[in-house]
């Protein structure tokens, strides 16, 4: 698989980068944002491993750029960043996993092989809908009665997430593996608030709410009253 790895440390990159290789992965390394910003936009990768505390144009702000630009590619953060709140807001800017330094080689090796086997965007259903509520999966764009809603990017994950369950109840874990890519509760009301604000941008002013809560079991999505 060929990947982008985004490290300013040059003896950090270089033990990556030999890790990957050893795995048979083609690599391509880049020391700054900028370069990874047009590496990532210029190239198709499998996954892009990215460093958060890189100077100028930081991690975060190379994935920003590149979700940006429509580049969809999965991504994970390989940082020493490691407290809770640095861990949601790496997800919430639109990685999909997240890795703590020092890491072994092993665990990196296994999360970029499952991001990896992550089925194509063009080879799924592009476009998914409930009653009036319709999100294209290309585009990354949700409308309802032909109305845009503007979403930040983990509102249009979860939403993503349960209009691909449509009709089904969706746990608080089945939302924090799925969405937030934790295998842990951090304890916070990070799933209640961004529902609340997903739900006041989705159903607020409609003539039906679509996003339901199932007391005592999670969530649903569907038409249903």
């Amino acid at each position: 698989m060929k990947l982008l790895l985004l490290e300013d440390d040059a003896d950090t990159r270089d033990h990556v980068a030999k890790v990957l290789r050893a795995a048979g992965h083609v690599i391509d390394t880049c020391s700054n944002g900028p370069d990874a910003i047009f590496l990532g936009t210029s190239n198709s990768y499998g996954v892009l491993i990215l460093d958060r505390m890189v100077p100028g144009v930081d991690g975060l702000s190379v994935l920003k750029a590149l979700r940006s630009a429509g580049v969809l590619t999965p991504a994970i953060f390989l940082t020493a960043m490691d407290n809770v709140d640095d861990r949601v807001e790496g997800l919430e800017t639109g990685a999909d996993d997240y890795l703590v330094k020092p890491f072994a080689g092993s665990e990196l090796l296994a999360r970029v092989a499952a991001l990896g086997r992550r089925p194509p965007i063009q080879d799924a259903v592009t476009r998914l809908s409930v009653a009036d509520l319709e999100v294209d999966l290309l585009k990354r764009t949700v409308t309802r009665a032909g109305r845009r809603i503007d979403l930040q990017q983990q509102e249009y994950k979860l939403l993503e997430y349960l209009i691909r369950h449509a009709g089904e109840i969706v746990t608080r874990t089945m939302l924090l593996e799925n969405v937030w890519s934790f295998h842990f509760d951090p304890g916070t009301n990070l799933i209640e608030s961004h529902m609340s604000r997903l739900r006041a941008k989705v159903d607020r002013g409609f003539d039906r709410d679509l996003i339901h809560t199932v007391r005592n079991a999670g969530y649903r999505l569907d038409a249903e009253t």
